[in-house]
């Protein structure tokens, strides 16, 4: 059983697996980091200084004590994130499409199967045997 475990983890398709699985993690960090730090606070400073990471509906505030220990946590829906999560999988979705149509273009098409030539029909065999025996 170690040995059928070994034949299929050294196989080429697991190991690409492998190798995009973390490409893709790597990826999309680097797109997070894009939305985050670079992309969201160009587009919160065209919209009135907003700031996307921190918008969100209180459904409970916080409890503090006197000593400024929070007793019970705020209760939020932090939709604000949310955003950014759709925005990062719009360009995680863009940047794939671009690669793949990029790779698309580097594949070269088949070769055109060429058509075996034509025989003749049945009637052109039968019209050459009935001129054979004629003769």
């Amino acid at each position: 059983m170690f040995k059928e475990f070994k034949n299929f983890i050294m196989t080429g398709n697991v190991i690409d697996l492998a190798v995009a699985v973390l490409l893709a993690g790597a990826m999309g960090l680097v797109v997070s980091g894009f939305v985050n730090d670079i992309m969201m606070p160009i587009v919160g400073h065209f919209s009135g200084g907003v700031d996307f990471a921190d918008m969100k509906i209180v459904l409970s505030e916080a409890v503090v004590a006197a000593d400024g220990a929070v007793t019970k946590p705020e209760n939020a829906i932090l939709y604000g994130k949310w955003i950014n999560a759709i925005i990062n999988l719009i360009i995680v979705g863009f940047v794939l499409f671009m690669i793949v149509k990029a790779y698309n273009k580097t594949k070269t098409p088949p070769a055109p199967v060429e058509e075996a030539p034509k025989g003749p029909t049945a009637e052109e065999l039968l019209a050459e045997i009935r001129d054979s025996l004629k003769k």
